[in-house]
């Protein structure tokens, strides 16, 4: 059984009982997008599509079958991505907005409020107003990020830690200048901010687990982790954060944002992987009342 809370902003999904430190969140596979928006944008409804992180919380969502909550985007990245400051505001699509310190995620078009989908693409034709970026912060991100706090403080409260496993997905396209020419490409990419957001043995435990299931896993590159593993890791303090970009390529066709023929196998492959996971955030007692 689940307890669950569902609004604009975000679903939150509670076992019974909370068993472990380890708090799943997937910021970018929301998909429920609003008529509004779908109105202001220039692309058409399967381009729009191409930033979010499609499926990754129907891929981890037996995270709370192992003790653990998890909160899931409901809000998509197109319309305001999580994983980025409040005021990362991009001047280049939010009227009135000052400019600000060289910001190279706001510089590409990927601030909170963002400008371009994948390739490049521009979502708008024109600028939205500085009310509705404000309107989309205070409705969809401070929401969520106020849940996600909320979570991360049960967990250390009551397990004296708090591990966050950050969930994403990673175009396959991106991975072409990972390693010399002809390398396996990796299938799952950790970020810790280079050991900044957690600490070493937090993320060899969350490796070994990837690694057992048989996936090929790198570190920090490309991806290191952005908004959410810089604000919410705390290692110092036993607050850790780990961001896990899994190769899309493995589970979905990326051309039309439906999954592929290994889809199920992929997600029973990690069902096992999220129990490992959790496992890390056990106490003694609750690990044997688990197994």
């Amino acid at each position: 059984m689940t307890a669950d809370v569902e609004n604009q902003s975000y679903l939150l999904r509670r076992p019974d009982r909370v068993t472990t430190a380890v708090v799943f969140a997937s910021p970018h596979s929301g998909r429920a997008y609003p008529e509004p928006f779908m109105r202001q944008t220039i692309l058409d409804e399967q381009e729009i599509r191409s930033s979010e992180d499609a499926f990754v919380d129907d891929l981890f969502a037996s995270a709370v079958a192992h003790g653990a909550p998890f909160l899931m985007a409901q809000a998509p990245r197109a319309f305001l991505d999580l994983n980025r400051g409040a005021d990362e505001l991009d001047g280049a699509v939010i009227s009135g907005v000052r400019r600000v310190a060289h910001n190279p995620r706001i510089a590409s078009g990927l601030g909170v409020i963002p400008r371009v989908v994948s390739n490049g693409r521009p979502i708008y034709n024109g600028k939205l107003s500085l009310q509705d970026a404000h309107d989309r912060i205070s409705t969809v991100w401070r929401p969520y990020h106020d849940t996600l706090q909320m979570l991360l403080d049960e967990a250390h409260s009551t397990f004296g830690e708090a591990i966050l496993i950050d969930c994403h997905s990673m175009p396959n396209e991106a991975l072409e200048n990972v390693g010399p020419p002809g390398a396996v490409r990796p299938d799952v990419v950790l970020g810790d901010r280079f050991g900044a957001s957690a600490a070493s043995s937090v993320v060899e435990k969350v490796e070994a687990a990837f690694t057992a299931a048989g996936l090929k896993v790198a570190r920090n590159m490309p991806f290191a982790g952005a908004y959410i593993c810089q604000n919410y890791g705390r290692p110092s303090r036993r607050c850790h954060a780990v961001q896990v970009e899994v190769n899309r390529s493995l589970y979905m066709d990326e051309k039309t944002v439906k999954p592929n023929a290994s889809f199920a196998a992929f997600k029973d492959l990690l069902n096992g992987v999220a129990g490992q996971l959790a496992d890390i955030g056990r106490r003694d007692d609750a690990r044997m009342a688990a197994e």
